[in-house]
């Protein structure tokens, strides 16, 4: 029996993107956005969950989608890493996906130089680009987030 995976699908602009569950937090409805001084493209401010300070970014810019206000049929993502916790600006969310690691293509073997994908799932008819929070952090300037987290 081959092995498998779970992993949350979104939507950005008719693109599937994707995280390992094990990285999603939550996914809550689009809240007001408190806006920071901008030191980075992707970073639009910090929004209040459960007390917490989390920083909001749109990836849009990252895989060359155009760039748009955030609507109230939004959804955010929040991911975490080591540490730190990130929201992500998703048009929608699909749901949990269970795939065999069969169906993963590792980033390395098709993208060069993308530390932000981990990996490539072939699903059903479509592509999905199974991201990495890690990954987004390395590629988002952290200083720009450097935002205090409260526990």
């Amino acid at each position: 029996m081959s092995e498998s995976g779970r992993i949350v699908v979104f939507t950005l602009a008719e693109r599937q993107l994707a995280f390992p569950l094990d990285e999603v937090e939550r996914v809550v409805r689009a809240v007001e956005i408190v806006s920071l001084p901008q030191e980075h493209d992707t970073t639009l401010g910090v929004v209040n969950i459960q007390g917490r300070i989390i920083p909001v970014i749109d990836i849009r810019g990252l895989f060359a989608l155009p760039q748009r206000e955030i609507e109230p049929s939004d959804v955010f993502v929040v991911v975490h890493t080591s540490g730190r916790s990130l929201v992500i600006v998703a048009d929608t969310v699909r749901g949990v996906v269970e795939y065999a690691d069969s169906d993963m293509i590792a980033a390395d073997d098709v993208l060069v130089g993308q530390e932000c994908v981990a990996g490539v799932l072939k699903y059903g008819e479509e592509t999905v680009l199974v991201c990495s929070a890690a990954g987004l952090l390395s590629r988002i300037d952290e200083q720009a987030m450097n935002v205090p987290q409260k526990e």
